[in-house]
């Protein structure tokens, strides 16, 4: 025989061989991942799949229309998690593992369209934190242990056994998670898994932190140190007069939209068990905030603490050198009872940047909080506020300067009219202020240039009709013109330690107003 033929039955011996295995392998492998998946399957959940292919030349793994439940499913309801999977893939495994340590040690796995929802008691999204390492990530780590994790078009659903109405929302999840590490180590940190890098996209997400406003975002995106997110809304439950009555005590409801935030150069996480997040900028686009008080239930008279306080106070390291709110929109609005309507002020084209916002945590010294606001008041008049404070500052400090030009006084009237039954007529020409203050007290100067200042006011009873009398003592006590030249007034207001900065601030523009006025 020559060497040929030897080396050509070589060959061929060693590849029948290598089939032969191959077929053997598969066929065992075959066998054993029912055995993983289901006898020695030591979670809390049941899989199923519909087919399971294996490739030893590939070392992939590939599982058609999976089913996943709880294996205490109550017969006559839901509870637990549920979730139909379209297709998994795994790739590289190493056979070793496999075969003789019933665990599936791979490269990565691609996840196909999976649909999970979730039933729970209770209106909180997470109860408690580690339920997701005792839930998802142990339950998985028994079963699968890869580096990366690729999920394409996911939905996941929470719904409320209690209400039956869902508390959380996100639809065509697209994740890409690379460098995982999962050890027992890990496993006893806040997040317990380590990455290398990550991407998430989520086409729309619906989440109700509370049984009072539901959330809805259009798009979020984010990876490793940027962040974006489209179309947002956090719109009350309740119109007005249902949500006032749920109220036990005054407090402001919010209606905010945006169109788009972007955070860029973040950093988050958990360092020493603690929670950080760091950011170079924070940019709003197109914020539209509505601010409405209802005066009809008692008085909240706890104390309301200064912005210094608020965040020397947080519990946890937060950095955000720039914020900017960019061409957007705010409106307070002020109501006593539902017959006569809010008072109603707006600042319209609302620009406003703040530079060095950061929480107290484990500083010893910091910058000032600076923050710079341009805007439109009442619709015709440009405001522009100069505001500072130091967030280490235990006597909560601050300064705050602004300037309001060519003020039309009869805008007042959408909020004086309902609100203090009185209406002005007249323009200020240049209104200033400049204060000081802290948590007890503020003091400072106001000047006013203003032309033919008119006071009307209505009856009690009848608002829709002037009272008269009451108007002409009024418009005699009222030094109607400044005579071309700027008054001045000297300021110096105590805090209602139950009110809020703002109500602090307007009570000292008014108590300058009534100096220079009367």
């Amino acid at each position: 025989m020559s060497i040929y033929k030897k080396i050509a039955i070589g060959v061929i011996s060693l590849l029948v061989v290598v089939i032969l295995a191959n077929v053997g392998l598969n066929y065992w492998i075959k066998k054993q991942l029912p055995i993983i998946i289901h006898e020695k399957n030591n979670t809390a959940y049941n899989i199923n799949y519909e087919k399971i292919e294996v490739s030893l030349f590939s070392r992939n793994i590939y599982a058609q229309t999976l089913l996943v439940n709880p294996k205490n499913e109550p017969k006559d309801s839901k509870n637990g998690l549920f979730s139909k999977i379209e297709s998994i893939t795994i790739k590289h495994f190493n056979i070793w593992d496999l075969a003789f340590r019933d665990i599936i040690q791979a490269e990565s796995i691609i996840i196909n369209k999976p649909r999970i929802i979730l039933y729970k008691k209770g209106e909180k999204l997470i109860n408690n934190s580690k339920s997701i390492q005792k839930e998802i990530v142990d339950p998985f780590r028994k079963i699968v242990a890869v580096s990366n994790i690729y999920l394409n078009d996911g939905t996941v659903d929470v719904v409320s056994l209690d209400t039956q109405k869902p508390i959380f929302s996100v639809k065509k999840i697209l994740l890409k998670l690379e460098g995982i590490l999962i050890t027992d180590a890990t496993l006893k940190e806040k997040i317990p898994i380590q990455y290398k890098s990550y991407a998430l996209v989520i086409d729309s997400l619906f989440y109700r932190p509370s049984a009072f406003y539901h959330i809805n975002i259009g798009k979020i995106s984010t990876e490793k140190n940027f962040l974006k997110i489209n179309n947002f809304s956090n719109i009350p439950q309740f119109d007005r007069p249902n949500f006032v009555k749920r109220l036990e005590k005054e407090k402001d409801i919010y209606t905010l939209k945006f169109d788009s935030a972007q955070v860029a150069k973040m950093d988050w996480g958990f360092k020493n068990d603690r929670f950080f997040f760091k950011a170079n900028s924070l940019v709003i686009n197109h914020f539209d905030a509505n601010i409405y008080r209802g005066k009809m239930p008692k008085d909240d008279l706890s104390k309301k603490y200064l912005y210094n306080h608020l965040l020397r106070n947080i519990k946890f390291p937060l950095q955000i050198d720039t914020l900017q709110v960019l061409k957007s929109k705010l409106v307070y609005e002020e109501e006593i009872d539902f017959s006569k309507g809010p008072g109603v002020l707006t600042f319209d084209k609302f620009n406003l940047q703040a530079t060095n916002l950061r929480s107290g945590f484990g500083l010893k010294k910091t910058a000032d909080v600076k923050i710079k606001v341009k805007t439109i008041f009442m619709k015709n008049s440009p405001l522009d506020v100069d505001w500072s404070f130091n967030v280490l500052d235990k006597n909560d400090g601050f300064h705050i300067q602004g300037v309001i030009s060519n003020f039309d006084v009869r805008a007042m009237g959408q909020f004086s009219k309902p609100y203090m039954n009185a209406s002005f007529t007249g323009v200020f020409n240049k209104y200033r202020f400049n204060f000081y203050g802290n948590d007890n007290i503020s003091k400072g100067n106001a000047s006013l240039d203003y032309d033919d200042l008119k006071v009307k006011l209505y009856k009690k009873k009848n608002p829709e009709k002037e009272a008269k009398l009451k108007s002409a003592i009024a418009n005699l006590l009222v030094k109607n013109d400044s005579k071309d030249k700027a008054k001045t007034a000297e300021v110096e207001i105590e805090r209602i330690q139950e009110k809020s900065f703002y109500n602090f601030l307007w009570r000292s523009i008014a108590e300058s107003l009534k100096k220079i006025l009367i």
